[in-house]
């Protein structure tokens, strides 16, 4: 009878543990979905892949040519990734939640072919994306909302 007392507070350090776990994936989890970009002329689904979390181009105005064909990657500096098509091409990468941000990750832009450092917080149903080279004080900060 002794033992059994002398693990509960382990057992009690495991269960909120695992709680405390379970809450910080949760959280952040809440970055998954479909978001429609500022100018509401494309989509971005975003989902975790392990521990970080990717954001793929699902839809937008701009992935199809006036003749109905789909646009390639034509501005990307590796002349091996220019005949991947825009649309389903995967946009935001490595991003790690910490803090109530993601961070760590990049940012593609399709249409100019330039990369960018980039945190991500989530106001309410908005998802803002701040893209920077060196500092994040130095970037630009867009918005997306939540496709519902």
């Amino acid at each position: 009878m002794t033992r059994g007392w002398k693990l509960l507070p382990a057992l009690i350090f495991l269960v909120f543990a695992a709680l405390q776990v379970r809450a910080q994936t949760d959280a952040a989890d809440r970055i998954t979905g479909i978001w429609l970009t500022e100018q509401k002329d494309g989509k971005i689904q975003i989902s975790r892949t392990g521990n970080t979390y990717t954001g793929k181009l699902i839809w937008g105005n701009s992935v199809l040519d006036k003749n109905g064909n789909p646009k390639h990657d034509v501005n990307n500096p590796d002349p091996k990734l220019r005949q991947r098509t825009l649309q389903g091409m995967v946009m935001l990468t490595g991003l790690e939640y910490e803090d109530g941000k993601w961070q760590n990750g990049k940012i593609y832009n399709g249409l100019t072919g330039k990369s960018y450092s980039v945190v991500v917080t989530i106001k309410g149903n908005t998802l803002e994306l701040r893209g920077y080279i060196g500092l994040p004080l130095f970037g630009k900060t867009t918005a997306r909302q939540r496709v519902e």
